[in-house]
């Protein structure tokens, strides 16, 4: 399928419709306007809520230190019509029709942006308890659960899990964390990497309970595989996320084997005049040889822009713009800052910066002698310096980067 014929739109102003007013779907509509589209944009949200940053809710939100996150942004003024509490159903692409539960949308060109969706804990759905941590009403939801100091078992310790742990123990909370993986972060790091982390847990007053699955939740218990139970005044699911793309079930857009949508390089989808953007959505790197599907903000901010620039573009016969980001994303756990930017694979050779047992210390992975990847904990130097350096593409001596005291910088081969 040809860039030309996906990221076509009608010669002129027309209508952009975005759906999803997650960031992804803002920061398109901003995009737009920006760039200097004049057409109508159009922004749909399934949320009542203005579009509000999702990283406060497991933090500043959640702990009461805020009351939302809601995003900075003259709609009003940059002429940006905002539809709230307005979920997408389907689409029909023959008749440029979006199904809405406020009626049907007509579109000149479409943008995905429709985000994740928690993955749900299997028969929990209906107990009394059992929270998710994803939207603002989740967060406001588990506010007074906090504040009453429950007993709290969290199932997952991906980032989420440990970034609400913190939180809970910050609030006072007895925290139990639950991984069916033998380690923390177990899709996200190798076992070397996530081994410093899982003494994080300890050390802040979380139990962690590794290689063991929830079985099911009663009233106040959850019932693990191993036959022991946990008290449970409330849990907490964080076991990951997947595309929210079940509303284009019969549209003919493409989707990969985790549901995403098939975005091509420049953010087109198989479909014309329609893009995807964000969390929905996969697109193929070259700077990496294979298709990422990146669920971090960063990948929500940067996006759009592309989006933008190939929809204007298309309109003018300008060049398409190609999207091939360096992936980067932070989150603060247990008292530290944690950033990652890149991607490795499991292939490629680990290269340490400092004691992993000590406060500060970063992990490089290098292929064929270029940095491709690195996790930076309490050095964000080193992440500021080696996300240049992937871009750059640059070749690194593996003994001068393995030198803390050395700017990651000035270890070039």
């Amino acid at each position: 399928m040809s860039e030309q014929t996906q990221g076509s739109q009608p010669s002129g102003p027309g209508r952009v419709v975005v759906a999803g007013a997650g960031m992804a779907g803002v920061q398109t509509a901003v995009a737009l306007r920006e760039q200097g589209y004049t057409g109508t944009v159009t922004l749909l949200g399934a949320e009542p809520h203005q579009p509000y940053d999702r990283p406060p809710l497991s933090k500043a939100v959640l702990l009461g230190k805020a009351e939302d996150s809601a995003l900075d942004v003259d709609f009003e003024g940059l002429d940006i019509e905002l539809r709230l509490g307005c979920e997408v159903f389907g689409l029909r692409p023959g008749e440029h029709e979006l199904d809405t539960g406020a009626g049907t949308v007509r579109y000149d060109v479409l943008v995905i942006a429709t985000g994740a969706e928690p993955v749900r804990l299997p028969g929990a759905d209906g107990v009394p308890g059992v929270h998710l941590l994803r939207t603002l009403d989740d967060a406001e939801r588990l506010r007074p659960v906090l504040a009453r100091q429950h007993d709290i078992v969290v199932a997952g310790a991906g980032w989420i899990g440990a970034e609400f742990a913190t939180a809970a123990r910050e609030a006072g909370c007895a925290v139990t964390v639950v991984e069916a993986a033998d380690r923390p972060l177990a899709e996200a790091l190798p076992a070397e990497v996530a081994a410093p982390m899982t003494a994080w847990y300890a050390e802040a007053g979380v139990e962690l309970r590794t290689g063991v699955r929830v079985e099911r939740v009663e009233p106040g218990t959850v019932v693990l595989a191993d036959g022991s139970r946990l008290a449970a005044g409330a849990v907490v699911v964080g076991i990951g996320a997947r595309p929210a793309t079940g509303w284009l079930a019969g549209s003919g857009i493409a989707l990969g084997e985790h549901g995403e949508v098939l975005a091509d390089r420049t953010l087109a989808t198989s479909l014309p005049d329609v893009y995807a953007v964000g969390d929905c959505a996969s697109f193929p790197s070259g700077r990496y040889g294979k298709r990422l599907l990146v669920h971090h903000w960063d990948n929500a901010l940067q996006g759009p822009r592309t989006v933008a620039a190939n929809i204007l573009g298309a309109a003018t016969g300008e060049p398409s713009a190609v999207y091939d980001p360096v992936p980067y994303f932070w989150s603060e756990q247990f008292g530290r800052f944690v950033q990652y930017a890149g991607h490795h694979e499991d292939a490629d050779r680990t290269v340490w910066r400092g004691d992993p047992n000590g406060p500060a210390w970063t992990v490089c992975w290098l292929r064929e002698s270029r940095l491709v990847a690195l996790l930076a904990v309490g050095r964000p130097r080193d992440l500021t310096q080696g996300r240049r350096l992937i871009e750059a593409g640059a070749r690194l001596d593996p003994e001068l980067v393995a030198d803390p005291a050395r700017p990651l910088k000035s270890a070039t081969a």
